[in-house]
Formats: structure tokens, C-alpha cells, sequence
């Protein structure tokens, strides 16, 4: 074939993987792997381009970034700024990007059919962006914006902190978001054009022979190598070589310090980090997973669980952490108690005892093996991902496997080498140490600030008695090597289909205690299942009070079962256990072959629950800070918090809540979960590789096990209410207002209520939602440029439904909100200017999205899942919603629109949320409260209510 120079048609992959795969090499040099996939719905490719922040320019720290964001906004052949994203969007599909220390990727899906057109505008990208200036001075501040969103993020903080206090000529040093002054002010002032250092940077390492693009069709093969080979062989190869950096950023003088910073919330962490050399090519060894799942294992003998037993850590994170090419690091990072932040220096000699039994004796090859099985059992059965995500996470692995590998390298494990593991070793010791403690305890006491996030810290050497001491420890009797892992599932058969079975759940089970929904698999045939469990108790939400113990009930149960359960979510089977506003939700997925013993363990240890008197003061920590620091959120995260909690009949706020945590004592929670469990209503979803027979066993063992153990009884029907939400009165407007005291942007959520949820309602408000998605973000970000996160779409909960519009921004609230409706006013144009054929395209593009069918038993058995928790139980909503969408017209929405949504519509019913932050252009509100009759919408828009909860208003129950 033309344009192409090499072909590996013998792509290693799971026995499972029914997609054909090939992979090419152009002859410009750039790697593809093309995926044939008969059965998909949506297309998908992705572009990774082996270089990132890490190779900016020193004068122009961003670079990398910005030029990400430009060369979305048009080429010499797409002129327009949103030719590509509307294209797209017409066709059922959606883009994105990100930009990393040493990767740019860009990735994008559509409707299976307009695969090659979609391709033909990404290939621009490659070849002829315009970087026009006019994009430029405007795509700058969406970049300062989306740098604003971050500032007081303290996982943002925290790892440019560690960049920054890096070799400052190291280029791992560098600020890599960029902001307003880095891409404008600062170069203007130096004489830099920032237009012409984007075309330079794109020219210098835009080259095909460091790129690696992966595209997922319907097609066959050799039609996907043709389309590739018509699109990208015209993208130059510039013949560069990757970036490698073999001199660590962590030199001498970075290692043993011990850092101590001051975060944005009451967060306490302890990380020690160690410098590495890159141990990517030694993947089929893979010698510091090995290193990492000992340091990081949970069970018996491990470093958390002395740490837990010892009152001063909850959580522990252990691995290797990839920094670029040539350098990595080794991180063991733990949260830490109150009483564990005084003894930090106790926690790493622990680390190091540890490490030292390690050294002590051979790397085993059992353990080894335990691992290497476990990859290799997850790399067999690896689920379907969705074509965008296995499109982006693949380009990556282009550049780091070689191409018969580039699916199973990330997985298996083929050779044990014990020298490779005790290389690893050898750099794990006091010497080469960091230490990073993060706590509010410093505040006052710090005595530097980073340049770019302005986080307070203190850095000091850590004294040579104490690297001493370090290095002199000895192993000790309570760490030691974990047991075997009994969890590793062994019987992978498939349970033969039933002659019964259905497409859709059926209700095999309906008494007042228990209600079983069931479908077995007959899709994905993986030895998998998914175990769901809705467990109503009318306690749970009673009251703040209730619902707190309810909270530190679950968390207890969980922290019992941490160790048993740990050994079997790292063997692929795991639960969840959560409290809701209903009461308890247990989510059990995974491997079908041990399931039900985790089952068992998880219900015998909730109905024999017994207080932990030494764990209840953590765990009511945890819990109190977690409440508190929400106020340390996102603007928008506030604004969307505050709209569920106005809008809901039944909600207790997190100052509610955070009240009455220390008033639970152990007598009162011990006391308060017989009752709770006392009265229950079970609803089940059991999926996958089970018969009907299983299923129906499994929940006579959930209702016996509760009601041997604390003898629940049924609730009555009339306790089984769904939940509900305050309807607005036609013609209402209504605004609450809060100020966020940590955050410098603002932001406003609006909310148009429209109908209950029918079949009706529902297309009616995904078409209108779909038809005016791309230009709101077309319109408000890109044109007008009010912030990086702009979102439009629709919200439903308990049975209602609307259009919400959300905007984070340095705007003002008031400001924000005119130029939402401004942009809602102009849709009527958009509408009544809207052809036949643009409104059919809208259709299909919606119908391909809805119809695009879930990849995975968890992705399918979570959409039913939804509609049993909403009581609909329309389990076939896709096929029935889809069939109406097709009668919807262009009157329809028009008329949809005027009615509901038109600031003159007579049924308009309006909720905003108004959050401001610290620092706010243009803020012309006093105190967060509006001028007197100012108006903020137009001028024809209704007056507002201002209050702090919504009145007039009036309930319904959704059935």
C-alpha cells in the first residue's frame, strides 16, 4: 500500500477481544494502530504527540498548552473557529485534549459514517493550523481561566511544589498551565510575537516521527490504513528525537529535605518520593509493580496496618509515579490523624523497617508469579472500554511498547528478575529521601511561598542523626510479606444461557421484604457479574442526626472489612457500600468466581456490627473534615451543591450535618443500628455470568443473614415514598446568592425547569439541549470568552427535569448570568433561520448517542440500575425514546422553546444560583446582594425573587 512502510498484522491481544487490530508505521515515520470494530456505533481516534509543557520555551512558560488550545480554533482548510467541534457535534460525537510534562493528546468520537470527514479535519491540526491572532488574543484568556480554576487546588499546588523546589535548571521545573502574563503580558513587554513563537513551536515539534495516532472504525483494516494513509502522510517528518532527559530533576541538593506546606483545605498527608531512573524498558519485568504492591498492600503485616494499629494513618498509596523520559519516581504516600502528624519521623522509620525486611531476604518468586497472574487474568478479561478512551489511552502506549505490544505490554508480566527488583531497592533508601507533610498545623509557621500558586511552605534539611537512624533500622516481627492471595479466581466458566433469558431485567422475586431484578448476560460473556443492592430504611435520612450515624455506621463497616477485602479488589472483585438519602446502597462487581464469598463477609460484618471504640474518633475526623472543607470547592461545585439542596424537598446541608458529628458517641451508634436495620425493603439488580436459580439464592442469603441476625421486618408500602422536587411556578425567576470565601472566580448555574420526566418531555429537552450545546460553548467561551468551564445540558432528578446552563468565570455573577440569557435569546434566530436538513442532522446525532451501546456489563447494568433507583423501570428507554425522537419537528422544538425557555415564555420556570468569589471583574453586586431593581437578565426579563430558599412553591410526587 502507498504511504505506508511497515505493517504488524499480529497485534497481541486479550483472547476476549473481538476487534481486529493492525498497526503501521506511515512513511513519514508516524506509528498507527488502526482498530476494526463491526459492532460500534461511534468512531474514534486520537493523536499523541511525544512532546508537552516540559519542552516549552524558558520565555514563554505554557506554550506547549496554548498551542493545544489553538489548533482546535481553524486551519487553512477549516477556516472557521468552530468547524471542527460542529462538525462533530452534528454527527453524534464530542473532542478534547490535554497536555502533560512530555505528551499532547487530542482526541475526538462521531457517528460511525462520518468517520473520514471527521479524520480530514483532525489531520489539519497536524499540517496547516492558522493561529490567527484574533483567536489568539482571545483563546489566551480561556487558558488564564482554566489556570484561575486551579489556583487554589491543593492537588495543583501540591504538584507544582514539587516541581518547583526541583533543579531550577532542570526543564521538569516549569510552570506548565500558563496564564495571561506568561502568554501575553510578559512576552509583549520582551518584544516576543507570541503568534509567530506558536508557529515556531508547532514547526519545531509538530513532526510525524514522534506522533502516534490510533483510529477506531466500522471499517475494515485495509479501508482504515487507506484513510490513514490519505490524511497523515502528508504531516512532516521533521526527523527530531523524543525528548529524554537521563539527569534527574531531583538532585543532591533536592534530597533529604523535609518539606512542610500549608494546603487550601484541613487535608494531612505524609509522602516520601525517591528519584529513579526509568524503568519503562524493563516492562516485562516490571520490577516496581513488584516493589509496589508489597509497599502498598493493605493486609496483614503491611505498613497500613501497623500504621492503623497505631491510631496514625487510614489510607496508604505506594508506586512507582512516571515523570518523563530518562527519570520516574517511587512515592509512598499516607493520610495522616492527628496524632500521626506528630510522629511523622516514627512513620518513615516504619517505611524503612519495612524496606529493610524487604532487603533481608530474596524477591520471591511466588510473589512474582501472584502478580504476573493477577495482570495476565486482568489483561484476558479485560473489559470493552468505549472507543474515544481506548483511542486516547493507546496513542500514549505507542510510544512506550513496541507495536505487536502495545495492548498487552501495560499487562503482562513475563520474566522474573530479582536484580531488577533490587535495583529498585537500592534506591530506596534514607539518603535518597523526600519527605512532603501537608497540614494546616504550618499556617503561620512557613517561610517561603511558591511563584506560580503561592503556597506557603518551610524547607528544611533533614538532620544526619535522623538519615542515620534511617539507614541503621532492622526489620520487626509485625511487618512482614503478605499471605497468599486466596481471592485469585480460578473457575473463569460461563454459565450456559438460559432458555428463559431475557434482553431486558425481569422481576424474579417480589415480597414485601425483597424485590430481585435479573438478567443474565448475554452480550459480553465474561465470567463476571454485578451484584446491586438498594436497602431503604426510613431512619437513614431522618433527620442530621440519623443521617450521620448512618454515614459513620457504613465507614466503620467498611474500615472492619479493609483488610480482608483489600486481597480480593486487587484479584478484580470489589464492593462499595454507601449511604444515600434512602439508606444503604451495596454495589458488588467483578469476577463471578468469589463473589459471593465477599458478599457474605460484607453482609455478616454489617448485621454484627460492633463499634470500634479505637476507630470511631478517625473516622468522625475524616468525615467532619470532609464536611468542612467544602467550603474550599470550586465556585461551581458550590453553585451545583446549593441547587440540589434548594430544589429538593428533603436535604440537610453540610453545616447541618457537620453539627452534629461529635455528639455521636459509641453508645448512641451502637444503640442506633438495630434500629436502623429493624425495618427494610430490599431492591436487587443481580447481572451477569448468573442463572436465575443463583440469583434468587443469593437474595434468600442477603434476607436471612438480616433477618437471623437483628430479625428485619418489611416496611409497609406507604413507606417506600420516592423522593421529590419543589416545582416552580410558570412564570417564576427565581436567584440565591452565596459568596465563596477561598476561590478568586465566580459562577452561575441556571436552571429551567421544564415537565416531568415522559417520553415526550424527555426527547424534547435532549433535542433542544443537544441543538444549542456547541454554539453555547462556541458562543460563551470561545467568542466572548467568559471562562474555561462552560456547560450546557439538561438535569433531572426524582423525576423532574430542565435546562442547565453553568458557567465558572473572573466575571462578575451578575454579568455571567446577562450573557446566559443574551445567548438564550439568541437561539430564537437560530431556530427560525434552521433548515430541514441542519434539524435532521441534529436528530441523528442525538439518535447515535443514545442508541451507542455500553461496552461493558458494569456500564449496561449501571443504566438499569438507574432506572430502578428512579422507580421507572423503563429498562428499554433507549429503543422507546429514540422511536419518538424521530417524529419530534422543527415546530416542535420552536414551540418547545417559546413555552418553556424564551425569557418571555409563558411557562418559564427560572432558578439561579450565584456564587461569587474573591476576586471578581466587574462586580457591580454589594455585599453578593443586587442593586435594587438592577436586572440582570434583559430588559423584557421577569423580576426576581431574592431569598435564600425558593417560595410559592408547590410539591407532586413522581411516580
Amino acid at each position: 500500500m502507498s504511504g505506508i512502510g511497515e505493517i504488524v498484522d499480529d497485534v497481541a491481544k486479550s483472547p476476549e477481544d473481538r476487534r481486529c487490530y493492525r498497526a503501521v508505521v506511515l512513511v513519514n515515520n508516524m506509528k498507527v494502530l488502526l482498530v476494526s470494530d463491526p459492532t460500534t456505533e461511534k468512531a474514534a481516534a486520537s493523536m499523541d504527540v511525544h512532546v508537552g509543557h516540559m519542552s516549552d520555551p524558558a520565555e514563554i512558560p505554557g506554550l506547549a498548552h496554548f498551542c493545544e488550545h489553538m489548533l482546535f480554533l481553524g486551519s487553512e482548510k477549516y477556516p472557521e473557529e468552530n468547524a471542527y467541534t460542529q462538525f462533530l457535534h452534528d454527527h453524534g460525537g464530542m473532542s478534547n485534549a490535554f497536555t502533560s510534562l512530555e505528551h499532547t493528546n487530542f482526541f475526538f468520537d462521531v457517528s460511525h459514517e462520518n468517520l473520514a470527514e471527521a479524520l480530514d479535519r483532525f489531520a489539519q491540526f497536524f499540517t496547516c493550523p492558522l493561529f490567527t491572532a484574533s483567536a489568539a488574543g482571545r483563546e489566551v484568556n480561556a487558558v488564564d481561566s482554566e489556570n484561575v480554576k486551579n489556583l487554589n487546588s491543593d492537588s495543583w499546588r501540591l504538584f507544582q511544589l514539587e516541581k518547583s523546589t526541583c533543579d531550577p535548571t532542570h526543564p521538569y521545573s516549569k510552570f506548565g498551565t500558563g496564564n495571561k502574563s506568561t502568554l501575553e503580558t510578559e512576552p509583549t513587554k520582551q518584544g516576543i510575537d507570541v503568534r509567530q513563537a506558536l508557529l515556531h513551536y508547532h514547526n519545531q515539534f509538530y513532526s510525524s516521527n514522534i506522533m502516534a495516532l490510533v483510529v477506531i472504525g466500522k471499517e475494515s483494516l485495509d479501508d482504515l490504513t487507506v484513510m490513514v494513509s490519505d490524511l497523515f502522510t502528508s504531516v512532516v517528518d521533521r526527523h527530531i528525537s523524543v525528548p529524554c532527559w537521563d539527569q534527574h530533576p531531583y538532585s543532591d541538593d533536592c534530597l533529604q529535605i523535609h518539606l512542610r506546606v500549608v494546603p487550601v483545605k484541613d487535608v494531612r498527608s505524609f509522602q516520601m518520593t525517591f528519584p529513579m531512573p526509568d524503568m519503562q524498558p524493563y516492562y516485562e519485568t516490571n520490577p516496581a509493580h513488584y516493589v509496589a504492591h508489597l509497599m502498598g498492600h493493605e493486609g496483614p503485616g503491611s505498613i497500613l496496618s501497623l500504621l492503623k494499629a497505631r491510631g496514625w494513618s487510614n489510607n496508604l498509596l505506594a508506586g512507582p509515579s512516571q515523570g518523563a523520559k530518562g527519570f520516574m519516581f517511587f512515592m509512598m504516600k499516607v493520610d495522616l490523624s492527628e496524632e500521626g502528624l506528630e510522629h511523622t519521623e516514627e512513620i518513615a522509620t516504619i517505611v524503612f523497617q519495612y524496606l529493610a525486611m524487604l532487603r533481608s531476604q530474596d524477591p520471591q518468586e511466588w510473589i512474582f508469579k501472584e502478580c504476573a497472574d493477577l495482570n495476565a487474568i486482568q489483561f484476558r478479561f479485560k473489559d470493552k472500554t468505549p472507543p474515544v478512551q481506548m483511542a486516547s489511552h493507546t496513542s500514549c502506549l505507542l510510544h512506550e511498547f513496541p507495536l505487536r505490544e502495545v495492548l498487552s505490554g501495560p499487562y503482562l508480566m513475563t520474566k522474573f528478575k530479582p536484580d531488577l527488583i533490587r535495583l529498585v531497592l537500592s534506591h530506596l533508601i534514607p539518603q535518597r529521601v523526600r519527605i512532603r507533610t501537608v497540614s494546616k498545623h504550618f499556617e503561620g509557621h512557613s517561610d517561603q511561598t511558591e511563584h506560580w500558586y503561592g503556597t506557603q511552605y518551610s524547607r528544611e534539611k533533614i538532620p544526619a542523626e535522623v538519615i542515620e537512624r534511617w539507614s541503621a533500622v532492622e526489620p520487626i516481627a509485625d511487618l512482614h510479606l503478605p499471605p497468599v492471595n486466596e481471592f485469585i479466581p480460578g473457575d473463569f466458566s460461563l454459565l450456559p444461557l438460559e432458555s428463559e433469558s431475557s434482553l431486558l431485567p425481569v422481576l424474579i422475586k417480589d415480597t414485601p421484604l425483597c424485590k430481585v431484578w435479573f438478567k443474565q448476560d448475554d452480550c459480553y460473556f465474561m465470567p463476571k457479574s454485578c451484584l446491586y443492592f438498594k436497602i431503604t430504611s426510613i431512619l437513614a435520612y431522618q433527620d442530621p442526626v440519623h443521617c450521620v450515624m448512618t454515614h459513620l455506621y457504613v465507614e466503620l463497616v467498611k474500615d472492619g472489612l479493609n483488610e480482608f477485602a483489600y486481597a480480593a479488589e486487587i484479584s478484580g472483585v470489589e464492593y462499595k457500600l454507601e449511604s444515600t438519602e434512602y439508606g444503604l446502597e451495596l454495589r458488588l462487581k467483578g469476577y463471578s468466581d468469589k463473589q459471593r464469598v465477599l458478599l457474605s463477609k460484607v453482609l455478616n460484618k454489617a448485621v454484627n456490627f460492633v463499634v470500634d471504640e479505637r476507630r470511631l474518633p478517625e473516622i468522625k475526623d475524616i468525615y467532619l473534615r470532609k464536611l468542612k472543607n467544602f467550603k474550599a470547592e470550586a465556585p461551581h461545585q458550590h453553585a451545583l451543591y446549593h441547587m440540589k439542596y434548594l430544589l429538593a424537598e428533603k436535604a440537610w446541608s453540610k453545616e447541618e450535618l457537620a453539627a452534629c458529628v461529635d455528639d455521636v458517641t459509641s453508645a448512641s451508634l451502637q444503640s442506633f443500628v438495630p434500629n436502623l436495620l429493624s425495618h427494610l425493603h430490599f431492591e436487587c439488580l443481580f447481572h451477569g455470568n448468573l442463572t436465575r436459580q443463583i440469583a434468587l439464592d443469593i437474595a434468600e442469603t442477603t434476607e436471612q443473614t438480616f433477618t437471623d441476625s437483628v430479625g428485619t421486618k418489611p416496611l409497609l408500602p406507604s413507606q417506600l415514598v420516592c423522593l421529590r422536587e419543589i416545582d416552580l411556578p410558570n412564570g417564576s425567576s427565581h436567584v440565591f446568592c452565596e459568596r465563596n470565601d477561598v476561590h478568586p472566580s465566580s459562577a452561575v448555574e441556571i436552571y429551567y425547569q421544564t415537565d416531568v420526566q415522559s417520553t415526550r418531555s424527555n426527547m424534547l429537552l435532549e433535542l433542544f439541549c443537544h441543538i444549542i450545546m456547541e454554539p453555547c460553548f462556541n458562543v460563551l467561551r470561545t467568542q466572548e470568552q467568559l471562562g474555561y468551564l462552560i456547560h450546557s445540558g439538561l438535569q433531572r432528578a426524582n423525576g423532574s427535569q430542565g435546562l442547565r446552563v453553568l458557567v465558572q468565570s473572573e466575571h462578575s455573577p451578575l454579568y455571567i448570568e446577562s450573557r446566559i440569557e443574551a445567548f438564550l435569546k439568541s437561539v430564537e434566530v437560530c431556530l427560525e433561520t434552521m433548515s430541514d436538513e441542519q434539524f435532521n442532522r441534529h436528530v441523528q446525532a442525538l439518535a447515535v448517542k443514545r442508541l451507542d451501546k455500553p461496552k461493558r456489563l458494569t456500564d449496561e447494568c449501571h443504566k438499569h440500575w438507574k432506572e430502578i433507583l428512579a422507580h421507572q423501570y423503563n429498562f428499554d428507554r433507549d429503543s422507546v425514546e429514540v422511536s419518538f425522537l424521530q417524529t419530534i419537528t422543527l415546530a416542535d422544538i420552536t414551540h418547545f422553546y417559546k413555552e418553556m425557555v424564551d425569557v418571555q415564555a409563558p411557562r418559564r420556570h427560572k432558578l439561579s444560583v450565584q456564587v461569587h468569589g474573591t476576586r471578581t471583574k466587574d462586580d457591580d453586586a454589594i455585599d453578593g446582594i443586587p442593586k435594587a431593581g438592577q436586572d440582570v437578565t434583559l430588559s423584557t426579563a421577569l423580576p426576581e425573587v431574592w431569598s435564600m430558599k425558593c417560595v410559592h412553591v408547590h410539591f407532586y410526587l413522581l411516580n
